[in-house]
């Protein structure tokens, strides 16, 4: 990440002190270790393992009979994709805010609505959709995501970088607000991979020889983000090295942070996040034994279990158990008997059915899948959005505070700095963010369905009942409920006489 070079502040400034506050805040994660490994193991198997170290191609999920929660959290990463986060498509947008009146609300309207398209156009061209994914994959799965944030280099087509970041890799603390502010990033790179991302670091004689004999190498570096009392964020870049001096590969400051970190929900006293696939564990577990079970007896049932007499002629061992065998036995001899197993697993279905129903419910796959019926009416379709808000009511509350809101922070304050968009303040007074994505729009969908009803009571009292609306005001209203971009919108400051009567409507 690129960040400009300036003295670090605070305690932090030295490297051992940095990895030192580092290895703490690693063994207080450590508790959280084999909790999140057995939640990749079970639930998503293709992902880096949580804590041991895999090899890319290898064989995974070898333990896994199931595949219930596999697609259940595959649906889920996707459903939140689509209703927090629709790729091209605007989930945000900028609006004025309280502080201003109603002529310099409809003068910042249309610049306001440029500003987000310029913000939409970035992530559209960015690999925000493909990273953001894999962060929801983590979010259900175990708990806690965190999203990297950088600023491209110029040239490139969107100004903004993103990188999901492994649980493997990520260490976080937690501020005295309650936001995961303090981050810290363990990876291991080649000399070659550390030389292009801090050109500035002189590389020493013993690691230079090293990477000459090795060049594939690889070399565990610490980035470290730490909020400061300035409002800003000091990061250092720490070369760990185990009986050495660490060196301090770079240090600098950002005005926001680049590491986004998010969870789920949260339980009093803990840092990480627990997720859907942590309650649904047991039942995840239980449905993958059953399975196993079912397919043992189902061996059992096709080559059974038989019995012989050691006579001295008939050996077993020699015996094949495949159509068209002929087995040669003794005269008199009772030969090979089949033994009747002791029970059916008839019933296992039966638990079967109940545990992937239990699981299904767990990650949501019933309220936020693709429903079976394809013609649903509008009213079905709104109902069902009530649902999912009602659902994620809590989830969507944290989720915005803890990702969406700091991430239009972070790519506003990247495209002011680099003069893309004006030096405008996002905060709640002068300029506000409206979320606009399908789940966020559920409760405004639903007004405007109130409102339509209210106006179409008014509309059967006659010309009396419709003297108490305000027709402007109400269309503008409805405008900004359904997201009508302001330019569609006539201001409200018009004068009347401006407007075209309806006599010469008629006669034209």
């Amino acid at each position: 990440m690129t960040a400009p070079i300036v003295p670090l502040v605070g305690p932090d400034d030295d490297a051992r002190a940095l990895l030192a506050r580092f290895r703490k805040a690693k063994e207080r994660r450590s508790t959280w270790e084999a909790h999140w490994q057995e939640c990749y193991d079970y639930a998503l198997p293709l992902r880096d393992g949580a804590m041991q170290a895999t090899n890319p191609g290898e064989k995974r999920g070898d333990r896994l009979f199931d595949g219930t929660a596999p697609d259940a959290v595959d649906q889920l990463a996707a459903s939140l994709l689509s209703e927090l986060t629709p790729p091209w498509a605007q989930w945000f947008g900028l609006t004025a805010g309280a502080a201003l009146d109603a002529a310099e609300a409809e003068q910042a309207a249309q610049v306001l609505d440029r500003v987000g398209t310029a913000l939409q156009g970035h992530f559209d061209r960015s690999n925000f959709a493909v990273e953001m994914h894999q962060c929801y994959l983590d979010v259900v799965t175990g708990g806690t995501a965190c999203l990297l944030f950088e600023e491209a280099p110029p040239g490139e087509p969107s100004a903004f970088r993103f990188t999901a970041v492994p649980l493997a890799q990520a260490v976080l603390e937690e501020g005295p607000t309650g936001r995961l502010d303090a981050t810290w990033r363990r990876s291991e790179l080649t000399l070659a991979q550390i030389g292009a991302r801090f050109p500035a670091y002189s590389v020493p004689d013993n690691l230079a020889r090293q990477a000459t004999d090795d060049p594939e190498a690889r070399f565990a570096v610490i980035e470290a983000v730490i909020p400061n009392p300035a409002g800003t964020y000091d990061y250092a870049a720490v070369l760990e090295q185990d009986g050495a001096d660490e060196p301090l590969l770079a240090q600098g400051r950002f005005g926001s942070s680049p590491f986004i970190n998010f969870r789920w929900l949260k339980a009093p006293g803990e840092i990480y996040g627990r997720s859907p696939v942590m309650k649904a564990l047991p039942d995840i577990k239980t449905a993958n034994k059953v399975v196993e079970l079912v397919l043992k007896n189902a061996t059992i049932a096709v080559t059974g279990i038989w019995q012989a007499d050691d006579d001295g002629v008939l050996n077993p061992a020699n015996i094949k158990l495949v159509p068209g065998t002929i087995i040669p036995k003794a005269v008199g001899s009772a030969g090979l008997q089949p033994l009747e197993a002791p029970g059916r697993f008839d019933i296992s279905q039966l638990v079967l059915d109940d545990m992937r129903g239990r699981i299904r419910h767990a990650l949501l796959v019933d309220k936020l899948g693709q429903p079976n019926a394809p013609g649903m009416t509008a009213t079905e379709v709104m109902e069902r959005s009530a649902e999912m808000a009602r659902l994620l009511g809590a989830t969507f509350g944290r989720l915005q505070s803890e990702l969406l809101t700091p991430l239009i922070m972070r790519a506003v304050h990247i495209l002011r700095r680099r003069g893309e968009i004006p030096p405008l303040l996002i905060d709640g007074h002068t300029v506000d963010l409206q979320y606009r994505s399908p789940l966020a729009q559920s409760q405004a969908q639903r007004d405007a369905r109130n409102m339509l009803t209210w106006l179409g009571s008014l509309a059967q009292l006659g010309p009396a009942g419709m003297q108490a609306v305000d027709a402007a005001a109400a269309a503008r209203w409805l405008g900004r409920a359904f997201n009508v971009p302001a330019e569609l919108i006539t201001r409200a400051d018009l004068a009347p006489e401006m407007a075209v009567p309806a006599n010469e409507v008629s006669h034209a």
